[in-house]
C-alpha cells in the first residue's frame, strides 16, 4: 500500500465530497452510500491499517494520539487534504474548520465512539469547532479538509 493506491481507494468518497457544501445533507449521503459494512468503507479502513503498519500513516505523536497528513490538497482531490488520526480515550487538540470537515470514524473496538458516534461519517460545517474526542476505546478517524484548512486554537 502506497499513497497513490490509497488515493485510488479514496476516489469514490473524494468524488462525492468534491465541490460540495459540507453539511448534513452530505453526511446523510455519505452514510447511505458508504456505510461501515460497505466495500468502500472496509477497503479504506484496511488501507489505513496497512499504511500504519508500513509507517507512513499516523507517524507523528505518541500512543493514544497519533496523527498525520496523508495527502495534501490537489486538483485530483478537489483541493481537499486527507488526514488520519489514531486516538484512544482522548480529547485531541481544539480546532476549528474554516471550510468544514468530513470525518470517517473507524472504531477499533465495538464500543469506541468519535464525538459521540460509532462507525460511520460525520460532517462538521464551515466555521464549526471541537476537540475531537474518542471515548470507550480506540478509533481511527480519517478527515477531509477543503484546501487543507484547519485552525488549531484553545477552547473559548
Amino acid at each position: 500500500m502506497d499513497v497513490e493506491q490509497f488515493k485510488e481507494i479514496m476516489r469514490p468518497v473524494i468524488e462525492m465530497c468534491g465541490n460540495r457544501t459540507f453539511d448534513g445533507e452530505l453526511e446523510t449521503e455519505l452514510n447511505a452510500s458508504f456505510p461501515p459494512e460497505s466495500l468502500v468503507f472496509r477497503s479504506i479502513e484496511k488501507a489505513c491499517h496497512s499504511a500504519i503498519v508500513a509507517g507512513w500513516m499516523c507517524k507523528h505523536g505518541e500512543p493514544g494520539l497519533k496523527f498525520g497528513r496523508v495527502v495534501k490538497p490537489a486538483d485530483e482531490t478537489h483541493a481537499m487534504s486527507i488526514d488520519v488520526v489514531d486516538l484512544e480515550n482522548v480529547a485531541g487538540p481544539h480546532h476549528s474548520h474554516p471550510k468544514g470537515e468530513v470525518c470517517m470514524n473507524m472504531p477499533q473496538n465495538p464500543e469506541a465512539k468519535f464525538d459521540g458516534i460509532g462507525a460511520g461519517w460525520c460532517v462538521n460545517e464551515a466555521g464549526s469547532a471541537h476537540s475531537p474526542t474518542v471515548s470507550d476505546g480506540r478509533a481511527l478517524v480519517l478527515y477531509l479538509l477543503p484546501d487543507g484548512e484547519i485552525d488549531f486554537s484553545k477552547p473559548g
